[in-house]
């Protein structure tokens, strides 16, 4: 399985926002993050990076959420 882990840059913090993240869609002023399971969640957020090794996004905010 290729999934990967949705991370938020808070800080120096890097707090996990979703697991098993299966699509990043860019939506309005955000994007929209969507699980194999189906679960969804919109942030106000831009793509910091990606590491495909490892199966990890990191998002920063752009707004409030």
């Amino acid at each position: 399985m290729c999934e990967a882990s949705a991370y938020l840059i808070e800080g120096k913090e890097k707090n996990l926002v979703m697991e098993a993240v299966d699509t990043i869609e860019p939506e309005g002023e955000g994007i929209t993050l969507v699980s194999i399971f189906g679960d969804q969640k919109f942030l106000k957020a831009r793509i910091h990076s990606v590491s495909l090794v490892e199966h990890k996004v990191f998002l920063e905010l752009t707004g409030k959420k």
